[in-house]
Parts: structure tokens; sequence; C-alpha cells
């Protein structure tokens, strides 16, 4: 849930905040933008994280490791996530620490 609010309200309110002309450009080039101006280490770094959190969406019942797999990737996006939020508050001097 957490990368579909950076996305959806983080990510449009920071272009909103530097006076960028993209709420009504596809998120593509949202995050193109923010991968330009150094928010956002890649476009495919965070396609990767929206892919994990679709996997998270689905049910796998009679896959038990298949849901390990996904579960422990889960862990290193959280990881991945607390970077993004931190670099952007160091950014912006939001003391997200």
């Amino acid at each position: 849930k957490l990368q579909d609010v950076l996305g959806t309200r983080l990510f449009p309110a920071l272009l909103d905040v530097l006076q960028e002309p993209y709420e009504d450009r596809p998120m593509l080039d949202k995050l193109n933008r923010l991968e330009k101006l150094g928010l956002l280490e890649s476009t495919e770094a965070w396609e990767k994280l929206r892919a994990l959190r679709n996997h998270f969406a689905h049910e796998y019942p009679d896959e038990p490791a298949l849901r390990a797999a996904y579960l422990n990737q889960g862990f290193d996006a959280a990881a991945s996530i607390e970077t993004i939020l931190q670099h952007i508050g160091q950014r912006f001097g939001l003391g997200l620490e």
C-alpha cells in the first residue's frame, strides 16, 4: 500500500511543489522526471517494486515456495522504499531519518 501512496500522492505532490507541469501526464513520464530530478534512483527499479506489489495482491495458495519468495523480495522492497523516503526527506529538509 505504501508503494501505491507514493506513486499516486507523494510523487505528484513533489512534482507540483517543484512546479513541474506533470499533473496530466502518464505515470511513466512522472517517474522519468523524478529520476531526472534525482528524486528516484531509477524508473526501472520503481517498476519492479510495482510488479512485486502486484504479486502481493494475488493469492498463491498452492505455491508456498512462490509465496515465500515474494515475501523475501518484499523485505528488500521495504528497504528500497525506506531509502526513497529518506532521500526525499533529506532533499526537502523533512527530517524523515
